[in-house]
């Protein structure tokens, strides 16, 4: 019998597991190069701590508190306790510029900012005139107490004040609960305009707990490492669904140590986004490239013996002796060695947030590491689609949770309904009645159609499809996925609207192509001459030729201009979960865009 929704109020799900579990593991992060647990108990204790220091702070029913920092145990602890407040957690990206952040506070009404690092008190501080609302700062790290015109807190302290009169206001609040309550504002980043808080309560993550647990295996004694910003839908989701669980939750602060963590953590989940997988693959291939061509031979004939045991797993033709001898080998010489770079458990890898190309889907699934594609948004709680274990289509995000309503409408865009939709835009009337239609159906604003399964294929997004001045459509993240699978390039964006041919600003993968330049004799000063190089040039033009055979003629790039540095999210060309700003790229480029379309014109598509 499936448990209610109001069974599955996040509050009453994460009390009754610290009273379950007690010493067992709930959280795990670094202190200096060694990883620490912290039980379920010490967990409850400090949650119940914090929730009776921000009753004495004055923080009301439904008051906003913000958090402002890199994951870290800390970052759940302060998005807990605030739960039990009944409070509305509004999370801030730790790359957010103090104009961004400002933006979120004052749009949110924040009460009290949580903070952790010196780049965001720096930015907190610049913040704090700035934002009428605000009336504490707590610090989460060590950082030292700074004079600023609002009342300032270590979280330590907070945690070891006797604030025990409280208690009775936190019992109350707890039995008063409500599905109905704001859980959180969720700031969409956006690629284009000023971000909307979305509102999401407590049926929303009640409903998505519900439905996930129908489908993947997690419970006790897995661990799961957030690696993505948990000021993120799709990571924080996630780490609440682990901990309801009863799972492990692994915080990593640095994203860029990743590599690091899996050898050490040794997770059987990770989320992440397609660029993970893409940069893994890309590595692999690289070195694949360099090596003799027994070796290569033997790679490819492993990842072949892997993907008939996939093809096995999803219902298709059973291996038979044979094929299991040879799986076996293949594993033994070359598939286990590539999972152990990952830590040697993952069970399965949940992938959202882009398209993953289906030739990076298939190296994955066949070396055996399970990647679920799905499809969702901050306005859907994440999931909306998901593949299941046992039941992947490589190419398609899945079919719908089992209590998610998905149908195609007008333009092929993608209708959602159902209990993991938001309630609306905060403070936004017009723009929450623009993307529901008459019957309830939220718009999500990409194009894709369902299969004979049942299972969604994104096709882009309908804002950002570009139309040729030939009249042909193409679907940029589609182009820019396949030539990212490339081992030399780091990032692409296409440009195309309005042009007669497709071309790119691409950045290289600057490593790789260093160690190639150096093996070529290539002499070189800086990024700048070397991607300038006419030998470098004419090598990307060979590659770009290979990666993009099966795209049609008119989806192919024609011309591009490799740069000598990465786009990023300090200069507003990248979103904080790494999407492309196309307006700021195409507007900063602008020269070198206009450059591509003064070259003589390729033959025509």
């Amino acid at each position: 019998m499936k448990p209610s929704l109001e069974q599955l109020h996040l509050v009453q799900i994460l009390r009754q597991r610290t009273a379950e579990l007690g010493e067992a593991p709930a959280l795990r992060h670094q202190v200096g190069d060694q990883w620490q647990d912290i039980s379920w108990q010490r967990f409850g204790e400090q949650r119940d701590a914090l929730s009776r220091a921000l009753l004495s702070l004055g923080v009301e029913v439904q008051d906003k508190v913000a958090i402002f920092a890199q994951n870290s145990p800390q970052w759940t602890l302060a998005d807990v306790a605030s739960m039990q407040c009944r409070a509305v957690i509004a999370p801030i990206y730790p790359t957010n510029t103090d104009e961004q952040s400002a933006y979120i506070i004052n749009d949110a009404g924040a009460k009290v900012l949580f903070v952790a690092g010196q780049e965001q008190l720096d930015k907190a501080l610049l913040m704090v005139p700035q934002c009428p609302s605000l009336q504490h700062l707590v610090l989460m790290d060590d950082l030292a107490p700074a004079e600023t015109t609002v009342a300032v807190h270590r979280l330590s302290d907070l945690l070891e004040a006797d604030h025990g009169h409280q208690q009775a206001e936190l019992e109350r609040r707890l039995a008063e609960r409500s599905l109905d309550d704001l859980l959180t504002l969720i700031y969409t980043s956006g690629t284009t305009g000023e971000p909307k808080g979305v509102m999401l309560d407590y049926r929303n993550f009640a409903s998505t707990v519900r439905q996930h647990a129908e489908f993947l295996p997690f419970g006790q004694g897995d661990v799961s490492l957030a690696f993505l910003p948990l000021s993120h839908v799709f990571e924080r989701g996630w780490s609440l669904y682990v901990l309801s669980q009863g799972g492990t939750n692994a915080y990593l602060a640095d994203p860029m140590q990743v590599q690091s963590a899996l050898a050490e953590v040794r997770p059987h989940v990770m989320c992440a986004v397609p660029r993970l997988y893409e940069k893994i693959y890309s590595a692999v291939m690289e070195k694949l490239e360099q090596a003799p061509a027994h070796k290569r031979g033997l790679f490819m004939w492993a990842l072949k013996q892997g993907r008939k045991r996939f093809d096995a797993a999803q219902g298709g033709p059973a291996l038979g002796a044979l094929s299991k001898a040879q799986l076996a080998l293949a594993d033994k010489l070359v598939l286990s060695k590539v999972r152990a770079n990952l830590g040697g458990r993952i069970r399965f890898m949940p992938a959202g947030g882009a398209a993953l190309d289906p030739k990076v889907n298939e190296f994955f699934q066949s070396v055996g590491l399970t990647v679920l594609c799905g499809f969702g948004m901050t306005e859907t709680t994440a999931t909306v689609t998901a593949n299941r274990p046992g039941a992947i289509g490589i190419g398609t995000n899945g079919s719908a949770l089992p209590e998610v309503e998905v149908k195609i409408g007008a333009n092929d865009e993608i209708l959602v309904r159902g209990d993991t939709v938001m309630r609306g835009y905060y403070n936004r009337p017009e723009a929450t009645a623009e993307v529901f239609d008459e019957d309830g159906w939220l718009k999500t604003g990409d194009c894709g159609y369902l299969d004979a399964q049942g299972r969604l294929l994104i096709t882009d997004r309908i804002k950002e499809l570009m139309k040729t001045s030939n009249g042909k459509y193409i679907a940029p993240q589609r182009v820019e996925g396949m030539v990212a699978r490339d081992p030399l390039v780091e990032q692409i964006a296409i440009v195309a609207d309005s042009r007669n041919y497709v071309s790119a600003l691409i950045v290289p993968a600057f490593e790789a192509l260093e160690n190639w330049a150096r093996e070529k004799g290539i002499q070189y000063k800086d990024k700048l001459e070397l991607v300038n190089h006419s030998t470098v040039k004419a090598h990307f033009e060979e590659r770009l030729k290979a990666v993009q055979a099966e795209l049609a003629r008119f989806e192919q790039v024609k011309q591009f201009t490799l740069l000598p540095r990465e786009f990023c999210m300090k200069r507003g060309e990248l979103t904080p979960t790494m999407k492309l700003r196309r307006k700021v790229i195409y507007n900063r480029f602008a020269k070198e865009i206009e450059a591509m379309y003064r070259k003589v014109a390729p033959a025509k598509a």
